[in-house]
């Protein structure tokens, strides 16, 4: 309860402007921003996890196997685990466009990861004073970004597809 709490005043905030703060704070680099991205997304994770588990808890297989006297770990390996990873890993295929755009935000503003390290924010921000000469140094960077962030986004509907019983086609 107390985790779901603190998920609830995370989430009171939108997610990069605590990242940003969080990245100010903590400086460029590398292990920073992937420390700011883990602080800034663990909720959508924690809640998830946490309602698939409580769905999961409810099932009629899982009463069975603790009415015939199935321990906690057999229930969590062989029953809870099982039903919750499906939403796990359609959030995480969400979250990991989300956070290379979070990553490419914070490089754009300079609080990513330093000048030396390839980042599609730091291309973009580079190519902003040439928009007028040069648009395609920012523009094909941003293209590229989005491409990829919409890829990953299908691909997440597509596995959400696939492991949803009522309309996969296994």
């Amino acid at each position: 309860m107390v985790l779901m709490r603190l998920a609830d005043v995370q989430l009171a905030f939108p997610s990069i402007l605590l990242a940003i703060l969080i990245a100010a704070v903590l400086g460029p680099g590398v292990a920073n921003v992937i420390i700011t991205l883990s602080i800034t997304r663990w909720v959508t994770f924690a809640r998830v996890a946490r309602a698939s588990t409580l769905t999961a808890k409810e099932r009629e297989f899982v009463m069975a196997a603790r009415a015939i006297g199935a321990g906690t770990f057999r229930l969590l390996s062989r029953h809870i685990v099982p039903f919750a990873i499906a939403p796990l890993l359609v959030v995480a295929t969400v979250e990991v466009g989300l956070a290379i755009l979070a990553e490419a935000s914070l490089s754009f503003l300079g609080l990513g990861t330093p000048p030396e390290r390839p980042s599609w924010g730091l291309i973009i921000a580079n190519g902003r004073n040439y928009l007028d000469t040069g648009w395609w140094i920012s523009t094909m960077p941003g293209l590229a970004l989005s491409l990829v962030v919409l890829s990953i986004g299908l691909f997440g509907d597509r596995v959400r597809d696939y492991l949803d019983p009522r309309t996969s086609r296994r």
